[in-house]
């Protein structure tokens, strides 16, 4: 039989440890202080939004795909900044809905075309190529591309979250 590799024979505020390996306490302790770090490594911060001279998804309303059904132009004096973009909403209860729940009125991929970030890369996109699958909205480059999409959704998501990480930050 083995024995049990060395250690300082130290627990967490310098006391003797009772027993063989991690106590839970120091173990939680450890959690604790990782948890930031994780949250961090997750946080959206690290995403990046599509813009055009610094305006998200060409001043189109993200909130108006859900609520109207269709793409329509925001305006610039209903304006919200997020992610590192100027969003634009066509009424103030728009913005003020976005500003309650970005997360969930945000296209996904930053609002970059969701067949390139399946396949890689990251594009540019219309507005008038849009989507809403299970509750998020994803934009295409053009209404071609949108086709092309459409063909694999579940498998072009799966291949995008995969590859979203890693562009995000590019």
């Amino acid at each position: 039989m083995r024995a049990a590799p060395p250690h300082n024979g130290r627990g967490r505020n310098g006391g003797a440890r009772s027993g063989e390996g991690e106590g839970e306490e120091d173990h939680a302790m450890r959690l604790s202080l990782l948890a930031p770090a994780l949250l961090l490594a997750a946080s959206p911060a690290l995403a990046r939004s599509y813009a055009e001279d610094g305006v998200a998804i060409r001043g189109t309303d993200p909130v108006a795909y859900f609520e109207e059904g269709r793409p329509v132009p925001g305006r610039p004096e209903f304006a919200f900044t997020w992610d590192g973009a100027t969003w634009r909403f066509a009424s103030a209860a728009n913005r003020d809905r976005f500003a309650a729940s970005p997360e969930r009125y945000a296209p996904a991929y930053g609002g970059f075309c969701a067949w390139a970030v399946s396949q890689g890369y990251t594009a540019p996109t219309d507005p008038r190529a849009w989507r809403i699958v299970e509750g998020r909205l994803y934009l295409n480059y053009d209404l071609s591309v949108q086709r092309r999409w459409e063909r694999d959704i579940p498998g072009n998501i799966a291949r995008a979250e995969t590859n979203w990480p890693r562009l995000a930050r590019e």
